[in-house]
């Protein structure tokens, strides 16, 4: 039992967490994970907090924020998407006060030095590669969503956030619940120190799984499988379908009994079977559409009877979407009172004051008002932003009663409902028509359940001919969602980490990344010891040096005759290699050495090796045979000697043939004679006896200026250990270096691309001017805009050319939308465009021989609508005759802006980075620039 005084002490230290003010104003207790997540985040600790949908997990990020700020710290919170972050962003700035909240989303910002920031994860990771000063009070970023990682398009800039940031920043990253929670949390432990893993798989709202056969409702299952048993499909559901498949008639399936399964004792709402059918056909409010299925004005009616809504309707398909809420319309469905949905037409002509009265037809107002005013909407990416804030503000404060939206709706927005429908279970990826996975089946039912508004969640799927109601169970019971990472290097993240931290480092920082970590869990922590090795490297390499002479050619001596006086002639790889390391930090402009192998020959070394923090870069030298190469361990037999020198001509350029070529003549004439000692007899020289050579050594030895230093023997007790620890660093590297799915192989490649390109200097190291500029470049096809830039096309373009032009970076149509010959709006668009093409079939080429993955295509199916928007023209001049909606060209056209933004930054002439400027005003007009924040 503790003492009085310890009681006090604990008593006070409880006294003074921030955590007790904190709950006080939540209103509400907080759930076990949600106080231990807190408290280990008060302790220091980063956290990793994996939980269901709608459990609460932000009230830790939440935390985190309020910590930061009662000690006069910063925090930064992230999201996914701009619209969570404009969420998120007023929800804490009504909290804290909007004079110490701010928002950075690229096209908006607000208060951007304020101690709280909420940022999409992109502008923090520019953040980072620009060294903004801004980083250096940071003490907390909260990473909302952190399972967005997986995402193959936008994952990656999340494990360059993770990675990059410094280590005195805690971390508090929010996920759905995935299965390998407890691996991810090892990642972030191994690369950001002390993390708490912490996970809860309790559902705050239980969630009941049922399926609607016609207009009957029955549960999934007839158990939950909460006794450790298998859950069991429902009978009842089965022979209802079997007799629909048969072609038996609804009245045959009425009266069979158990339709809810004994569901009145959650609300007594059991099936009255003497319903009517409230129309016919596949457009009304009948039955048969999808082979049998119930409509959707049918589904929705029967919810609302059964007090259910309201409801989110999963529909993968925008058309699909539109064409609810259409025949909602159609059928005069109704789900609020005359009186509310005057408010909410209100509240939609206010917030659509600012849109232009032409533009309404054509953005689809008069019927989204219309469905608004009735108590529904449709929810999807086609949309106008202005409009999905406006359906995302109402159907939280529940104001509408029904939202049919596609998935992108699950990625983070914060719209509970007490039921979520899905109609199939099948989706288009952009490639093919594909199920939908036990992963993403839980995130959009994950909707159902509104914490501290219902006792349950109900989650729908409405059965249509070929849905097998094992498929659905499979996905409603299966655990099992594992994280995958998207990780891959970019020519923009491989410039940006060259320039700050060296090639070397880059690899070492790029192989502790997830997607190395979940390729081979050991090489994250391989390339981890290796770096820590490599600083101990430089320490010893320090406490060797001596002012006589070289100590290490000295060690390498001593250590030659010892191996030799040990083992004879053979000595041990490791050594071997590490004496070929020695030996080829010594090389300098002009040696000429003899390569051994199957490219044997003559070389001159025309760039220097360079060494940091105790890890060797290769030379490069020229082969007699006219080639530029990295002189590495595997071209030598072992230690190389240089043969004789001769003179490299000053500003020789390796890239030049003539220059080359001029080179390996006169090394040919002038090099040693083809009887010349090869390295291997050089190093050895077997044929003349061990005894000759070790005496030859120890008289090299003797000779050497270290040998007469008086603190020779303290300098070679450091030797010792650092020849010690070279050898065990070089067996680390391997390791690294042979994995097949290594990141690091990636960035070489990609640096190897940058080099042949001149993005980096000959000897791969350093930035050159043009990768400076691409640097400032994060698009998708960032190396192609760079390309782009470099050539003239643009440079003779106005500001609404320029955009067009700039819109093939971003436009990607669907497959089978994609226009090979597109419309082009000018002739200086059109021959921008042939520069473009070209520029990005070569670069196709090079990426094809170098193994990396192909850059898009570029896409100038955008070009003429964005041409004649940024010349002025309405909106419905710029959309008419296309298939393309509102809501996509709006955020084609925001982010062309960004990439304009970018332009501008990185532009090497101040007349198109004028232009750029310019351009992005004459993009940033009316709808595009509607939604955006004040």
């Amino acid at each position: 039992m503790s003492s009085p005084a310890e009681r006090f002490a604990a008593a006070r230290r409880r006294r003074a967490s921030e955590l007790t003010p904190f709950v006080e104003g939540l209103g509400f207790e907080l759930d076990t994970f949600q106080r231990e997540a807190c408290e280990a985040v008060e302790g220091g600790h980063g956290v990793l907090v994996a939980a269901p949908t709608g459990a609460g997990k932000t009230v830790v990020g939440e935390f985190a924020v309020h910590l930061a700020l009662a000690r006069g710290q910063k925090a930064f919170y992230t999201t996914p998407i701009k619209a969570l972050s404009n969420q998120k962003y007023h929800e804490l700035a009504a909290r804290h006060g909007y004079d110490r909240v701010g928002l950075l989303t690229g096209d908006v910002s607000v208060n951007g030095e304020a101690p709280v920031v909420v940022m999409t994860t992109e502008v923090l990771r520019n953040m980072i590669y620009a060294g903004s000063s801004t980083l250096d009070t940071l003490a907390f970023v909260v990473m909302d969503e952190v399972h967005y990682l997986a995402d193959r398009f936008r994952g990656a800039v999340w494990e360059e956030v993770i990675i990059h940031l410094p280590r005195s920043v805690q971390v508090v990253s929010l996920s759905a619940t995935v299965s390998n929670a407890e691996e991810f949390g090892a990642w972030l432990a191994e690369v950001r120190g002390g993390t708490e893993i912490i996970v809860s798989e309790e559902r705050p709202v239980p969630l009941w799984q049922h399926m609607q056969v016609g207009r009957d409702v029955y549960d999934l299952f007839v158990d939950d499988g909460s006794a450790g048993t298998p859950a069991k499909v429902n009978p009842e559901l089965l022979d209802a379908i079997r007799a629909r498949v048969r072609g038996g008639s609804e009245d045959d399936q009425r009266g069979r009994g158990g339709h809810r399964g004994g569901r009145d004792r959650r609300g007594g709402r059991g099936r009255r079977n003497d319903r009517g059918r409230g129309g016919q056909g596949p457009r009304g409010g009948g039955g048969g559409r999808f082979g049998g299925a119930a409509s959707r004005t049918e589904v929705i009616r029967e919810l609302d009877r059964d007090g259910l809504l309201p409801a989110i309707t999963f529909i993968f398909s925008r058309a699909g979407c539109e064409g609810a809420v259409g025949q909602l319309l159609g059928n005069d469905v109704r789900l609020v009172s005359e009186r509310e949905g005057e408010l909410n037409r209100r509240t939609v002509e206010e917030r659509a004051a600012v849109l232009e009265g032409e533009d309404l037809d054509v953005l689809g107002y008069h019927q989204f008002v219309e469905g608004i005013s009735r108590g529904f909407a449709a929810h999807h990416a086609g949309m106008l932003p202005l409009f999905r804030e406006i359906v995302e503000e109402l159907f939280t404060a529940g104001r509408i009663r029904a939202v049919f939206a596609t998935e992108t709706l699950a990625l983070g927005i914060n719209m509970p409902a007490r039921t979520v429908v899905l109609e199939k279970l099948v989706k288009f990826n952009g490639e093919s028509h594909v199920e939908i996975t036990p992963a993403e089946y839980t995130q959009l039912t994950g909707r159902a359940g509104r914490r501290g508004i219902d006792v349950e969640g109900h989650a729908l799927v409405v059965w249509s001919r070929g849905l097998d109601p094992m498929s659905v169970a499979g996905l409603a019971s299966t655990r099992t969602y594992p994280l995958r990472s998207s990780f891959r290097p970019t020519y923009n993240m491989a410039v940006n980490l060259v320039a700050q931290v060296g090639r070397q480092t880059a690899k070492e920082v790029l192989e502790t990344s997830f997607a190395q970590f979940q390729a081979d869990r050991a090489v994250v922590g391989l390339a981890t010891k290796v770096r820590e090795q490599q600083e101990s490297l430089e320490a010893y390499s320090e406490a060797m040096h001596c002012h006589m002479g070289d100590f290490r050619e000295y060690a390498a001596l001593r250590r030659r005759i010892s191996d030799l006086e040990k083992e004879g002639s053979r000595k041990r790889n490791a050594n071997c290699r590490a004496e070929i390391a020695v030996s080829l930090e010594a090389l300098s402009v002009g040696d000429i050495v003899r390569i051994g192998g199957r490219r044997s020959g003559i070389a001159i070394v025309v760039a220097p090796p360079r060494s940091y923090k105790g890890e060797l870069t290769a030379p490069t030298v020229l082969t007699e045979h006219q080639q530029i190469r990295r002189l590495t361990a595997a071209d030598l037999d072992g230690p190389v000697t240089p043969l004789g020198r001769l003179a490299v001509p000053k500003g020789f350029n390796p890239k030049s043939a003539k220059q080359r070529s001029d080179l390996a003549a006169t090394l040919r004439i002038k090099a040693p004679h083809e009887d010349a000692p090869s390295v291997r007899a050089r190093a050895v020289e077997s044929a003349k006896g061990e005894d000759e050579r070790l005496e030859q050594l120890r008289r090299e030895l003797k000779s050497h200026p270290c040998h007469q230093c008086p603190e020779r023997e303290e300098h070679a007790r450091w030797a010792a250990r650092w020849w010690k620890l070279k050898r065990e660093t070089s067996a680390l590297q391997r390791k690294v270096e042979h994995r097949t799915n290594s990141v690091a192989q990636t960035f070489e490649r990609i640096c190897v691309v940058l080099t042949r390109m001149g993005y980096l200097g000959d000897d791969g190291e350093s930035v050159t001017d043009l990768g400076t500029r691409l640097r400032r470049l994060y698009t998708e096809k960032d190396l192609l805009a760079a390309e782009c830039l470099r050539g003239g096309a643009w440079k003779r373009l106005d500001p609404a050319e320029l955009a067009a032009v700039v819109s093939m970076l971003v436009h990607e149509a669907r497959r089978d939308e994609h226009d090979p010959f597109p419309r082009m709006p000018t002739d200086n668009v059109s021959d921008a465009w042939q520069d473009m093409v070209r520029r990005w079939s070569e670069l196709e080429d090079l990426e094809q021989a170098n193994a990396l993955p192909a850059t898009g295509e570029p896409d100038g199916g955008l070009a003429w609508a964005v041409h004649r928007w940024a010349s002025g023209r309405r909106l419905d001049e710029v959309l008419s005759g296309s298939d393309l909606t509102a809501g996509d060209f709006v955020r084609r056209c925001k982010q062309v802006v960004d990439l304009l933004d970018q332009v501008a930054d990185a532009a090497p002439e101040p007349h198109l980075r004028g232009v750029a400027r310019t351009a992005v005003d004459k993009v940033m007009r009316g709808v595009v620039a509607a939604d955006r924040l004040d």
